[in-house]
């Protein structure tokens, strides 16, 4: 735009000199010249508008046309805040996103990944001091049409004898409308808000650790889901109504796990959420959840399991508020016996306003209560606990910490835990450290 001001410039001197050898007033010409100049001025200040609206964090490239303001991209100014809370809406939850209107082209792969590092010392025996390399996490998400998108999340976990490769989610999804979509595949099983919302890369929680009710490769809760899911809006004005429905496998012979390979008996899980989502209040969710499934393992008895939960959420750093309840109820056939099991947390935490907002202390205390006689709960083994204790014991927690923002995408965790495993198990207590980061 400078080039062809000047060149006007150059023309309009040219013909400013030929008209001096006319006879004509040398006045006249003054002020041609100085009525010029104020228009030059004038329109080098609205390229300079133009390019401040254009590029606000920078000079634009040299090559780049010059268009509208509507059509000129911006560059993305630093946040104000460190998106901790961010990604509750905007990468995390891929499955639930529809797919970009505006790609072109088909399909066009797009990866995220997360990493931790953490650091534990703690008086639980059986449990070693030091560091541990933590879960690396791939996400992948890619268009495939218009309506048809793609996602599919993976991790790797140090173990002993090497690293463990789990295929976590994979989701193929069609956007038929806003009230109606449907997917297929292995989806984290939506009857728990923290399940739905963190996934496997911890820089997107505030805390270090899950809650104990759904702990990765814990039992309380299914974790995964195998099969269909639908989901949408619901017509509900101020209240934000959205539904899930779905059908797959429930859990696996080991029930802390999927059935990825098949369901292991002829009947299918089910389950059902329904959570509000103000327009006015974004922040703020409530919802209920119910899950039914008939549970085979081993030489356990054949038992039917329905599981209802709730929750209420205000996800705003300042403050953050996360609570949920889920009820599992097991009812055994040949006996006719009935078992209830609680577990229960609410989370507290506060985005400090002070240092550049990077300090975010926080506090959790969870329950879970399970009823002795449980055929599922109490009788069969699990490891993940690493505690000498029989099955799943009941637990009783609290949790205290900070999470220091080093960057947009990077993280440092400190916690402190005092918890107790089991009726008749001593008090424990242990200190917890995390760096944590997405790129």
């Amino acid at each position: 735009m400078r080039r062809v001001l000047f060149t006007v410039l150059g023309m309009l001197c040219l013909v400013a000199s030929a008209s001096g050898q006319a006879p004509a007033p040398t006045l006249d010409q003054a002020e041609l010249v100085r009525a010029l100049l104020e228009r030059i001025d004038k329109l080098e200040k609205r390229v300079d508008e133009l390019e401040t609206r254009a590029c606000p964090s920078g000079p634009c490239e040299p090559t780049a046309p010059v268009a509208t303001a509507s059509a000129v991209a911006p560059r993305v100014a630093p946040a104000q805040e460190p998106p901790s809370a961010a990604p509750q809406t905007a990468f995390h939850d891929h499955e639930n996103a529809a797919p970009v209107q505006e790609q072109t082209t088909f399909p066009s792969l797009q990866i995220r990944g997360f990493g931790d590092v953490d650091f534990l010392a703690t008086n639980q025996p059986g449990v070693n001091s030091g560091f541990d390399l933590g879960q690396f996490v791939l996400h992948m998400s890619s268009p495939l049409s218009r309506k048809v998108s793609y996602f599919g999340e993976v991790s790797f976990t140090a173990q002993r004898s090497g690293y463990n490769l789990e295929v976590e989610r994979t989701i193929i999804r069609y956007d038929y409308n806003d009230f109606f979509k449907v997917s297929f595949g292995k989806y984290h099983t939506p009857i728990n808000y923290w399940n739905t919302t963190f996934h496997h890369g911890l820089w997107l929680q505030t805390t270090i650790s899950r809650p104990e009710m759904i702990q990765f490769g814990g039992i309380f809760l299914p974790v995964h889901f195998l099969g269909l899911l639908g989901e949408g809006e619901i017509p509900s004005g101020p209240v934000g109504l959205n539904y899930q429905v779905g059908l797959g496998n429930g859990r696996n012979e080991n029930i802390a796990r999927a059935g990825d390979s098949g369901d292991i008996n002829n009947h299918r899980a089910w389950l059902m959420n329904l959570f509000a989502r103000p327009p006015r209040a974004q922040a703020l969710q409530i919802g209920a959840s119910l899950y039914g499934d008939e549970i085979t393992s081993g030489i356990l008895p054949r038992t039917k399991e329905l599981i209802s939960s709730a929750h209420i959420v205000w996800v705003r750093e300042t403050p953050e508020f996360l609570a949920e309840f889920a009820n599992v109820h097991h009812f055994v056939p040949q006996n006719g016996q009935t078992f209830n099991s609680q577990a229960y947390y609410f989370q507290v935490a506060y985005r400090l306003p002070w240092f550049e907002k990077k300090w975010k202390p926080y506090y959790r205390f969870e329950r879970i209560h399970i009823p002795l006689g449980d055929p599922i709960f109490c009788c069969f083994p699990t490891t993940i606990l690493q505690t000498a204790v029989p099955g799943f014991p009941s637990l009783m927690e609290s949790t205290a910490g900070i999470r220091y923002d080093i960057s947009d995408f990077a993280a440092f965790k400190g916690e402190y835990r005092n918890f107790q495993r089991g009726r008749s198990q001593p008090w424990l207590g242990g200190v917890f450290f995390q760096t944590a980061f997405t790129f």
